[in-house]
């Protein structure tokens, strides 16, 4: 069970939030290595001493000032260490010092009907833990799960409880349990069509040891893939019932979370396709799609919207968000114009003007481009609805 959260101390994290901010800077523009190890551990030993005080709101006013800096640079660095100091952890056993970093396996999913998530069964986890232990981690890993696939709504909300995860879980480790997480305030799972999951844990090495199995010599990064993918999707099927579902490569968390971010906007344009071939027993040539660029103050995605070639009603519709820095001078167009291609769809038209991001009064969902770039609802064919309904959002 994860400790109670601490309210953090009042009236510090103004100064905080200024010292992180003139670390991360010092960092962000040293001339050399020997200056980069010397502001990178201020910084991290800045970030322990504030992340044990559960100071949150030091770590957020710290990014919300680094936003400012225009070339991104310090905002990255500051990130990427608070990122950093919250998911790898250290902890002392009987003198020796044991490195605890806190990973994600992620799952991209897409079903007709509702996609697996919530507690997972002792056998189910023990599995898990086994293929991670012989495909993905070094052979000196202790590894501990928890024992919940999460959706994406229901993750770890904030630095400090994320940190405290990671704790918990390299205690976990040693002593070869799961993790059982009180989960009675989680979100309910939304029913996507498509989807992401994660599968949680912590991984205990010795201090400086290799942490995966393709740092180790005889590894390698794609067979632990190949072999995840095969045999970890094996032990996850059961949970994943009636889902179509492809295993990435499990990593450190924050990263393997932006990484699934990335690969689900191309995974639920081909989960798009397949579910309306699957549903309306057509080839893809027989369908169209249209994109169009959706902006607030600046540009902030793209919606396809799916449709019978020919024909105006919008089927079907997915969100293309830019991510990482992406804006209007990144060729996001083509890269869906290609994937829609490969996938043989029949017709791709694409909107230049910018569309305002509007959704449903009524219901809420993100209404997409047809053909002509009118702003539609989209609406569930009638098979569908024969057929006992799927969810009418795809992502």
């Amino acid at each position: 069970m994860l400790k109670r959260y601490r309210p953090s101390r009042r009236g510090r994290s103004p100064a905080d939030a200024a010292d992180l901010l003139r670390l991360a800077d010092g960092l962000a523009h040293a001339t050399s290595r020997l200056e980069d190890v010397f502001w990178e551990n201020q910084l991290t030993e800045h970030l322990q001493r504030l992340i044990a005080d559960s100071e949150e709101d030091a770590l957020n006013q710290a990014l919300d000032a680094a936003s400012d800096d225009e070339q991104g640079e310090t905002y990255n660095v500051l990130a990427d260490a608070i990122e950093a100091a919250c998911e790898a952890q250290q902890i002392e056993r009987d003198g020796v010092a044991w490195d605890v970093l806190l990973f994600a396996a992620p799952a991209l999913a897409w079903s007709r009907w509702q996609i697996g998530a919530g507690h997972l069964a002792d056998a189910q986890l023990q599995d898990l833990r086994v293929q991670l232990g012989a495909h993905v981690f070094s052979r000196s890993a202790k590894i501990a799960l928890t024992d919940y696939l999460f959706s994406p709504d229901q993750l770890p909300r904030g630095y400090v409880p994320t940190a405290e995860l990671a704790l918990a879980l390299g205690e976990a480790a040693f002593n070869r349990e799961v993790l059982r997480l009180d989960t009675t305030q989680l979100p309910e799972t939304k029913q996507f069509l498509s989807d992401t999951r994660y599968l949680i844990g912590a991984v205990v090495v010795p201090a400086g040891a290799a942490i995966f199995r393709w740092q180790e010599d005889d590894g390698n990064r794609a067979e632990a893939l190949k072999q995840w993918q095969q045999q970890g999707g094996a032990a996850l099927k059961p949970v994943l019932a009636g889902a179509a579902f492809e295993l990435l490569l499990p990593g450190a968390y924050h990263m393997a979370w932006r990484n699934a971010d990335h690969a689900s906007r191309a995974y639920s344009l081909r989960a798009t396709l397949a579910y309306l071939v699957l549903t309306l027993n057509l080839e893809p040539k027989y369908f169209q799609a249209s994109i169009g660029p959706f902006s607030g103050r600046q540009l902030e995605e793209y919606r396809i919207g799916f449709s019978k070639l020919g024909e105006d009603q919008i089927l079907h519709g997915i969100i293309w968000p830019l991510l990482d820095g992406e804006d209007e001078t990144t060729d996001c167009v083509g890269e869906i114009e290609k994937l829609l291609v490969e996938l043989g769809i029949g017709d791709v038209r694409v909107h230049e003007h910018n569309f305002p991001l509007d959704y449903c009064d009524d219901c809420g969902t993100p209404l997409y481009p047809n053909a002509d770039g009118e702003l539609l609802h989209p609406e569930v064919p009638e098979e569908v609805e024969q057929d006992g309904g799927a969810p009418q959002q795809l992502h």
